[in-house]
């Protein structure tokens, strides 16, 4: 049977640029090699209104549906208005949408960063929807995103399709595996798996496994978002940070990284790699500055002690 894969893309202006024709492309190369490549059908929209979902919906009756671009956690993910700006289409508003292509979309996938929550919404009526817990750098987006429909392509359920996407990520180098998210539909049963996708109980076994991965990196990722989240990872805040925490700039490879997300992740993995605890202190005490009160107060200290931070 043949389905379709519609891609929605938005990278309004004011946000952080984003390699989405890259992500894009190789998605489309990978399902043109793939081994059952005459069972799907790629669609493409791009600099997606929240008009544009609906009408993508109506005119491609896809079977998937991948969204490309920025989420903003609760707040939800980022389309365009009429003038190219930021507009927030939260969860509950984009699970209202799916409830009406409840019996026609098998999966969704959220590729982009903080994208759990509304996953979470949409799963209360589409059988597989994939979301990032977290920031995700550009690299691991597309890493996942080339992993996960080289699987499908070569005729692998959803659920092996996301661990494949997850492996890529790894196999490729980045610390990230751990970002996406596979939420599956409670209801989901043998009558209702309407591509004969397998009841895998393996998929949990897995979670739990990198939940405990995850909580012996916890720090690393706690660490990272709110430096992402403080505004010091943006590229003209880059070279005063290195400078402040003892790190000399120019010797750092990735100091040009196109995303503030990219920028955080290599840095902090670098003084992981390197045991320099003296240097993630002082991003701490940097930290402090901007989350000196508020939801991110404790998380910093709770770091601090982790760190031995004196």
């Amino acid at each position: 049977m043949e389905q379709t894969i519609l891609i929605l893309a938005a990278n309004p202006k004011g946000t952080t640029p984003l390699r989405l024709d890259e992500e894009v492309r190789e998605i489309d190369a990978g399902l043109e090699r793939a081994k059952q490549r005459q069972q799907f059908v790629l669609k493409q929209k791009w600099a997606v209104r929240p008009r544009d979902i609906q009408r993508a919906m109506l005119d491609f009756n896809p079977t998937i549906v991948h969204f490309s671009g920025h989420g903003v956690d609760s707040e939800g993910l980022v389309f365009e208005d009429e003038t190219g700006s930021a507009k927030l289409v939260d969860g509950e508003a984009l699970a209202g949408l799916f409830d009406l292509f409840a019996n026609q979309v098998e999966c969704v996938v959220l590729n982009g960063c903080y994208s759990q929550v509304q996953a979470e919404a949409i799963s209360q009526h589409i059988n597989y929807v994939i979301g990032m817990k977290k920031a995700i750098g550009d690299t691991a987006a597309i890493e996942f995103a080339v992993g996960f429909y080289d699987a499908l392509g070569a005729g692998k359920p959803v659920e092996f399709a996301y661990k494949f996407g997850c492996a890529a990520i790894r196999l490729a180098g980045i610390p990230e595996q751990l970002t996406p998210r596979l939420i599956r539909n409670q209801n989901i049963s043998e009558t209702m798996a309407r591509t004969n996708l397998p009841e895998d109980h393996l998929l949990v076994q897995n979670e739990s496994k990198l939940d405990s991965s995850q909580e012996v990196n916890n720090y690393i990722e706690i660490l990272t978002e709110l430096l992402i989240r403080s505004g010091r990872a943006e590229y003209s805040a880059r070279k005063a940070l290195c400078l402040k925490i003892g790190i000399e700039p120019n010797k750092l490879g990735f100091l040009r990284q196109s995303t503030d997300t990219d920028f955080a992740l290599e840095l902090i993995n670098y003084l992981d790699s390197i045991d320099d605890k003296q240097a993630l202190c002082k991003i701490c005490k940097e930290l402090e500055v901007v989350f000196k009160r508020g939801r991110y107060s404790a998380d910093l200290e709770n770091l601090k002690l982790k760190l031995n931070c004196k």
